[in-house]
C-alpha cells in the first residue's frame, strides 16, 4: 500500500482548515453559518488571477522562484487577492448580514448567505465562463521522499505557507487584545458588550481574518490543481465539517478537523474508490460527534 495518500491528505486537508478558520469564527462571533464562504474562496482566487495576469502583461513572463511553479507576481497578487476577499467579505456584511443580525433571526440570515452564495456564484461564472483555468501549466517533477511518498516544490512551500498562517492567527487569538476580545465575544456576546468590548471592531476583524484565509485556501487549490467558479462550493460541506469535527470557536480544532477530514478523504479514495470519499469523511465526523458532540476542542455553552 502506498503511503501517498498522507501528502494528498495533508494538502487537501491544509485547504479545508484554513477555509474552516472562517466558519468556525463567523458561526462563534456572530450565530451563523455562512453560505457564502465558500464563494469567498472563488472571488479571492479569480481577483488574485486577475492581478497576476495584469503583471503579466506590464512586466512579460516572470521567472519563477527557484523549483516554484510560479514567480513573484504570484506572491503579490496573493496579498491583493486576500485584501479584495477581506474587503467583499465586508462589504457583504455591511450592505446585508448586519442588517438582518439586528432583527434577532438566525435563520433569516443564514438563508439570506445561502441567497448570496448563489449570487456570487452565478456573477462569478457569468464573468469568467465556467471553463477551468490554471496559474501555470508548468509541471513540476514530484521528489521521492521514502515511503513511496513523492512530493512537489509547491506542495512543500504551500504546507510551509499553512503552517505560517495558522500560526500567525492562533498568536493574534491569543497574545493580542483584539484576540482576546473576540474570545471574550464568542463565549458570552452580552458581558462583553457589558465590560465595553468594540463589538462592531470584533465583527470587522472576524471578516477580514475569515475573507484572507479563504483566499488563501482557494489559490492554494488553484495551484495544486484548477481554477473555476465551483471550486469554493465544492469545499463548503468539508470546511464545514471540519468546523464541527474541531469544535465550533477553536482555531486549532478546525485545522486538526481539515486534516482529519483531508487525510480521510484522500485514504477513502485510494481504498476504496473515489465515489466514497465524502462519505468516509462524514462518517468520522458522525462518530466523533457521537462521542463528544461538541466537538474536538469545543467548549460546552453555561
Amino acid at each position: 500500500m502506498s503511503l501517498q495518500f498522507i501528502v494528498d491528505g495533508l494538502l487537501t486537508g491544509s485547504m479545508i482548515g484554513l477555509g474552516a478558520i472562517g466558519v468556525t469564527l463567523t458561526y462563534s462571533i456572530l450565530r451563523f453559518s455562512n453560505f457564502a464562504h465558500g464563494d469567498f474562496m472563488a472571488w479571492g482566487t479569480y481577483a488574485t488571477l486577475a492581478v497576476v495576469s495584469a503583471i503579466g502583461a506590464m512586466f512579460g513572463k516572470v521567472a519563477p522562484i527557484g523549483p516554484l511553479s510560479f514567480g513573484w507576481p504570484l506572491l503579490v497578487a496573493l496579498i491583493v487577492g486576500m485584501a479584495f476577499t477581506a474587503l467583499l467579505a465586508l462589504l457583504l456584511d455591511k450592505i446585508l448580514f448586519s442588517r438582518l443580525r439586528s432583527q434577532g433571526q438566525a435563520i433569516i440570515v443564514v438563508m439570506a448567505s445561502f441567497g448570496a452564495s448563489m449570487a456570487l456564484r452565478s456573477l462569478l461564472e457569468f464573468i469568467f465562463t465556467s471553463r477551468p483555468t490554471y496559474f501555470s501549466r508548468a509541471i513540476q517533477i514530484a521528489m521521492p521522499v521514502g515511503f513511496g511518498i513523492r512530493i512537489t516544490p509547491d506542495q512543500i512551500a504551500l504546507l510551509v505557507l499553512t503552517a505560517i498562517l495558522v500560526l500567525g492567527v492562533h498568536l493574534l487569538m491569543t497574545r493580542t487584545q483584539t484576540g482576546r476580545a473576540m474570545q471574550a465575544l464568542s463565549q458570552n456576546a452580552a458581558l462583553a458588550r457589558v465590560v465595553g468590548i468594540d463589538v462592531a471592531s470584533v465583527v470587522r476583524v472576524t471578516w477580514i481574518i475569515g475573507g484572507a484565509l479563504a483566499c488563501v485556501a482557494g489559490v492554494m487549490i488553484g495551484i495544486l490543481v484548477q481554477i473555476r467558479p465551483f471550486m469554493g462550493f465544492d469545499m463548503l460541506l468539508p470546511m464545514f465539517a471540519a468546523a464541527i469535527l474541531g469544535g465550533i470557536g477553536s482555531i486549532p480544532g478546525a485545522v486538526l478537523g481539515g486534516l482529519i477530514i483531508g487525510l480521510a478523504e484522500a485514504g477513502a479514495v485510494q481504498l476504496i474508490g473515489a465515489e466514497w470519499r465524502a462519505a468516509v469523511s462524514f462518517i468520522i465526523l458522525m462518530a466523533v460527534l457521537f462521542v463528544r458532540p461538541i466537538g474536538l476542542f469545543g467548549v460546552r455553552e453555561r
